[in-house]
């Protein structure tokens, strides 16, 4: 085959990538740990001193029992709990004055290398697994791919690819741009505007890979568009999506500020509701009764009240979209939990900083959540969410997912902030 400029460059990258070293230390055949005390997340409570057996990336064998073994990782003095779960992130970008023009600067390749430096940060702050509902060339995919084929390094990642809209409606990527370069996206491109559209974009996601599907079923607060919150699609059109997603065996999530556009999409039976800012009594109770999953993400709705006042960060039509959504979310989450809507953990980190991911547990303890509600919000219900049962518990057969902390974070949850030590799927990544 003739070497052309292109398959060159491609093929240095490829040689520079498979011949940096992990940064992950094998577990060899077996390896025991060795904790202080262990958090039981199904139950709820400390069940004290533990010793885990893990063999290659299963957890093997709890026990009380302290193993005849040389081979023993030493966190006697910590509290090992199973690696934390971010079911909202956009590991391909990160809110800054810039980043609205990016598109027009940046290449794919600068997306999915960024992508895998945010993937890293968000593992190393604990979370050994995220969801990313939406990204832009669909390079959360393909990270999703490296990681899972040992490539790269990273977090264990469910991607939606490219987010579902309705024309000129939050995930448009066309809004905002001139006329010459706005053009008319379509299904192919995650744009639909009818039950047809709807059935294709699925389709076309599922093609291309994706976990499962997202849709914007309302106005969004960084869109260049004026409304945050009015609904964008039909009954209808969400129930061709769901409907179809179902066939290929994935769940779908819906960012949804707006009253009215998450009802549209609980009615029509959506697995998650993102954000849930102008949520009421009447949402609420619709979402017990349909058994909804809400993801809140306080730490973003804090993060875009703050910028909102610094001028130049955001454009003019984001900025009163962002005074008035950010100090909104974390009442909303307060009188969510009360309710007894159930909770997954989220913070649509990108937005925020990755790697501050955890910061989002002092918030939902501000706002009412004990710790260790908050702490399951990160791993059983967020397993639940996802439908995998080998993650968010340490016990005999599970995937070997564990972090360690010093002290007790359900006397002091901001614990979750500084992580000691970081399994994922039997290798440590920070010890």
């Amino acid at each position: 085959m003739k070497m052309t400029k292109t398959t060159l460059a491609l093929a240095t990258i490829i040689a520079s990538i498979s011949i940096n070293p992990s940064l992950a230390k094998e577990v060899t055949d077996s390896s025991w740990l060795h904790c202080g005390n262990l958090i039981d997340t199904q139950a709820g409570d400390f069940l004290g001193e533990r010793f885990i057996k893990v063999t290659g990336n299963t957890i093997s064998e709890v026990t009380t029992n302290k193993p005849a073994s040389a081979s023993l990782i030493d966190l006697s003095d910590k509290t090992c709990l199973p690696g934390l779960m971010d079911m909202h992130v956009h590991l391909d970008g990160e809110m800054s004055p810039t980043a609205y023009v990016e598109g027009f600067t940046l290449n794919p390749a600068d997306l999915a290398y960024r992508a895998q430096e945010y993937g890293m940060r968000t593992l190393l702050a604990g979370f050994t697994t995220v969801r990313n509902p939406g990204d832009s060339y669909n390079v959360t995919i393909s990270l999703r791919n490296a990681i899972n084929q040992g490539w790269v390094d990273g977090p264990r990642i469910y991607s939606a690819g490219k987010s579902i809209a309705s024309t000129g409606g939050h995930a448009d990527p066309t809004n905002g741009v001139n006329a010459q370069l706005m053009g008319d996206p379509g299904p192919k491109e995650g744009v639909i505007n009818s039950v047809e559209d709807a059935k294709k974009a699925v389709r076309q996601r599922y093609k291309e890979g994706a976990d499962f599907i997202k849709v914007t079923a309302t106005g969004g607060v960084l869109s260049l568009a004026k409304s945050g919150q009015n609904p964008q699609f039909t009954v209808e059109e969400l129930k061709s999506v769901i409907d179809t997603a179902k066939d290929y065996g994935m769940h779908v999530a819906a960012h949804a500020h707006g009253k009215e556009g998450m009802l549209r999409a609980i009615e029509a039976g959506i697995t998650s509701i993102e954000h849930g800012t102008y949520m009421d009594k009447e949402v609420m109770r619709a979402m017990k009764k349909h058994g909804t999953y809400y993801v809140p993400t306080v730490i973003a709705g804090k993060f875009v009240a703050e910028k909102a006042e610094i001028d130049g960060f955001f454009p003019e039509i984001v900025r009163p979209k962002a005074r008035a959504v950010g100090p909104q979310i974390q009442n909303t989450f307060a009188e969510a939990y009360d309710y007894g809507v159930k909770i997954a953990f989220g913070t649509d980190s990108g937005v925020s900083a990755h790697g501050d991911n955890a910061k989002e547990f002092e918030y939902m303890v501000e706002a009412g959540m004990p710790p260790m509600a908050a702490i399951q919000s990160a791993t059983v219900t967020s397993a639940e969410l996802l439908d995998n049962d080998q993650l968010g518990v340490i016990a005999k057969g599970k995937l070997a997912d564990i972090i360690a902390v010093k002290g007790n974070p359900a006397e002091d949850i901001k614990l979750l902030q500084k992580v000691s030590f970081i399994m994922k799927d039997g290798k440590i990544y920070k010890q």
